[in-house]
């Protein structure tokens, strides 16, 4: 671990500002793609749910239906909101470290996007920067806000003093704002989102320590030591192209080209899928976009007739800077060097979500990446649980 805290804040700068290099130039890269016009749509469509292949409404419960192609021509202004609850005590091992805990809520519909306190002028115009913007000829939108903490801890919660041979503790209170646009003729989908919020603040902290006194649980006692100790403000901006693949009714396969600049700087592919009685349009969905807390509420699904399936995926992710373990631009008293991490990093997830026929649908997830330090205490796998509620309109 470098103790010299000037050298370790140049090295973090100086990754920080490649990674945003690096993210600018394949972003650059995707923006050059061409998009096909297409006509317009017959009849007329007003809401994201009208139009499509009709299901069979005397025995759907009976059978798997076939999934509906909706014609969505205008966003709802109240389309849906969702809660979702991350905790490593959510697996079956039973865990207490890393990414310990995560709280989020988001909405979506035309309120996401008008609201006063939405972000969507600044992220449309990052869009435009960066080529995204106007990558769906059918103009179809959509737009959600997520407000959301979360937090990491070391092994050895009950010792107050740093510990420089684990993982820092480390914090983020956010707000995201996100976008997608669709292309329904190629089965594309242009994802992007601006996140904003502080590290270092003492409520996530404050918040595990009073979950745990009611418990039961031991103390953390080590959050004084948590990286940007008493706050800093950050930032990332991210893009991802999602391709669907048809290769059934009531099976969906997709793959997503993903990047990031920010607290998390990276580049990621994924393959994700999703089986059983399907029925919400496949671009509703998107648990592949998530990063820690940040978008677990977010894009799990709309309104549809009662659906149950299984999901899952893998990542193969280039991570140039993970403030959470390097910190950023204020000393920390517990960090890591770029040198000491590992920058090639899998991922995977496995969950199971079913939705009501009244617009409630509650999901389980599964997910884990491995090691990110390369030796030591932290050197360790990475697995947490959690449980998403939400409802649709």
């Amino acid at each position: 671990m470098d103790t010299d805290s000037a050298n370790a804040a140049t090295t973090r700068r100086a990754d920080y500002r490649y990674g945003l290099g690096l993210t600018a130039a394949l972003l650059l890269s995707a923006g050059a793609a061409s998009a096909q016009t297409v006509p317009d749509l017959p009849g007329d469509a007003a809401t994201w749910s009208s139009g499509g292949v009709q299901l069979a409404q005397l025995d759907r419960d009976e059978r798997t239906p076939r999934r509906p192609r909706p014609a969505p021509r205008q966003e709802p202004e109240r389309e849906s909101w969702s809660f979702a609850f991350d905790n490593d005590a959510l697996v079956p091992t039973g865990r207490d470290q890393d990414y310990t805990y995560g709280l989020s809520f988001s909405y979506t519909g035309r309120d996401a996007r008008d609201a006063w306190y939405s972000m969507n002028p600044l992220l449309t115009g990052l869009d435009r920067l960066f080529g995204v913007d106007g990558r769906a000829p059918e103009n179809i939108d959509g737009h959600s806000i997520e407000f959301g903490l979360f937090g990491f801890t070391p092994e050895a919660k009950e010792v107050a003093e740093p510990l420089y041979n684990d993982r820092p503790y480390a914090s983020l209170i956010y707000l995201s704002q996100s976008r997608t646009q669709i292309d329904r003729q190629n089965n594309v989908a242009w994802y992007s989102s601006l996140t904003v919020g502080a590290l270092g603040l003492a409520i996530v902290g404050n918040g595990q320590n009073a979950v745990h006194k009611v418990i039961g649980s031991e103390r953390a006692e080590g959050w004084d030591h948590q990286v940007s100790d008493g706050g800093e403000p950050t930032a990332r901006y991210t893009v991802a192209r999602q391709k669907f693949f048809d290769v059934g009714d009531n099976l969906e396969v997709k793959s997503t080209l993903q990047a990031s600049a920010g607290y998390i700087t990276e580049a990621r592919w994924s393959l994700s899928f999703r089986g059983g009685r399907l029925a919400d349009p496949w671009w509703r969905f998107n648990p592949e976009l998530t990063s820690y807390g940040d978008g677990a509420a977010r894009d799990n699904g709309g309104a549809a007739p009662t659906e149950s399936y299984l999901w899952g995926g893998a990542a193969v992710v280039a991570r140039g800077y993970n403030a959470f373990l390097q910190g950023q631009f204020r000393d920390s008293e517990v960090t890591y060097d770029s040198d000491e991490l590992n920058h090639m990093i899998l991922e995977a997830w496995l969950g199971y979500t079913h939705a009501f026929d009244n617009g409630w649908r509650v999901s389980y997830v599964l997910r884990g990446h491995t090691s990110e330090v390369r030796e030591g205490t932290a050197d360790r796998n990475v697995l947490w649980g959690g449980l998403i509620l939400a409802k649709t309109f």
